[in-house]
């Protein structure tokens, strides 16, 4: 599977991993609703179970994406954007690039 972090994306992400009460855990992104063409994501700090599989990103962060819901995770694309909205926003460009925007 793949995923992709821009730069700002990764900027803050590394900064909420390298607090004291993250220590040992990764970026979880997951499956919040599904609506059969597209999905709403979100993600957590947690440690793997055997249903994950750990992605190598370009930005150096290992992220968990279930294994079981391939078929919506692979390909997703987090983003971090300071205008209009401070916020994360995560989508699928595989998936007809819906997106969840907190």
């Amino acid at each position: 599977m793949k995923c992709k972090i821009t730069r700002n994306a990764a900027t803050i992400l590394k900064e909420m991993l390298s607090k004291e009460d993250a220590a040992g855990k990764m970026v979880r992104v997951f499956v919040t609703g599904n609506h059969g063409d597209h999905a709403h994501y979100d993600f957590k700090l947690d440690t793997p179970t055997e249903h994950d599989e750990i992605v190598k990103t370009n930005k150096d962060i290992d992220v968990l994406l279930d294994k079981r819901e391939a078929d919506l995770l692979d390909g997703v694309w987090i983003q971090y954007f300071y205008i209009p909205q401070e916020g994360f926003v995560i989508a699928n460009p595989s998936k007809g690039n819906h997106h969840h925007s907190f």
